[in-house]
């Protein structure tokens, strides 16, 4: 199976324009993201996916670079329109913004779709702070480890701990945070953008829900990773903290 990881950077950001170009530690962040998938054992080839001409300058000094439409509603679909060009057999979609994302992952979510048309990673939540957190997902697993469902509210809900502190809960389940990595057989990433947004989709705003609506399953691979994203420029200072490390 060949699998091409494909980075989406746009340069518009509300809270952090030109974020894929920002400096860290003498490098871009999209460099610093594409280095890390290039390490991957899995991936054929590591392609950035952008509409802006600034970040496509940039890019082709260490991958291949696309240009794609600026209209693009999701990343998923601006993926797609990349996918849509290459010949390859599957697809993994790296967030453009995490400069720390372990190569082994990206293996194990690619590994996954040997079984399943697409998959993505979890890793239990540890932290109190991310319990309630809307903007940290979770997702719920069966015993096949295929995504039941994804949310931002904590499922599931714990009847006889529900009354207990938040440290007690995380103890009594092992509840799951999603890493927003995806990997795609190219057939079902195709499929999957002609669908119209979902019902699910729109109220929680989370596009994998889109998937699981219209029978596509969802492989998901345990792991010990954790995200570590920039958001914000605040965000530069702590990555090079940890880049030192």
């Amino acid at each position: 199976m060949k699998i091409v990881g494909i980075v989406p950077a746009r340069y518009g950001s509300t809270r952090f324009p030109g974020k894929p170009l920002a400096l860290i530690a003498g490098k871009t962040l999209i460099q610093h993201v594409v280095e890390r998938c290039q390490q991957a054992a899995a991936l054929s080839e590591v392609i950035v996916a952008t509409d802006d001409t600034r970040i496509w300058e940039v890019a082709q000094n260490f991958c291949r670079a696309e240009m794609t439409a600026a209209d693009h509603p999701s990343g998923s679909d601006r993926i797609a329109e990349v996918a849509g060009r290459c010949a390859c057999d599957a697809i993994v979609n790296i967030q453009g913004d995490e400069p720390l994302i372990d190569p082994a992952v990206i293996d194990a979510v690619a590994g996954a779709l040997q079984k399943s048309e697409m998959s993505t990673a979890a890793t239990l939540i540890r932290n109190p702070q991310e319990y309630d957190n809307p903007n940290v997902v979770k997702v719920v697993v069966n015993h096949a480890d295929r995504a039941l469902y994804f949310s931002r509210r904590t499922v599931p809900y714990l009847r006889e701990a529900a009354s207990r502190s938040v440290s007690e809960q995380l103890a009594a389940f092992p509840f799951l945070k999603h890493l927003g990595i995806y990997g795609y057989r190219r057939e079902t990433l195709l499929r999957l953008v002609r669908f119209p947004v979902s019902p699910l989709e729109a109220a929680e705003k989370l596009e994998q829900l889109r998937a699981l609506e219209n029978g596509i399953e969802i492989g998901v691979v345990k792991v010990e990773y954790d995200s570590v994203g920039v958001d914000v420029p605040a965000d530069v200072a702590r990555v090079e903290q940890l880049l030192k490390r």
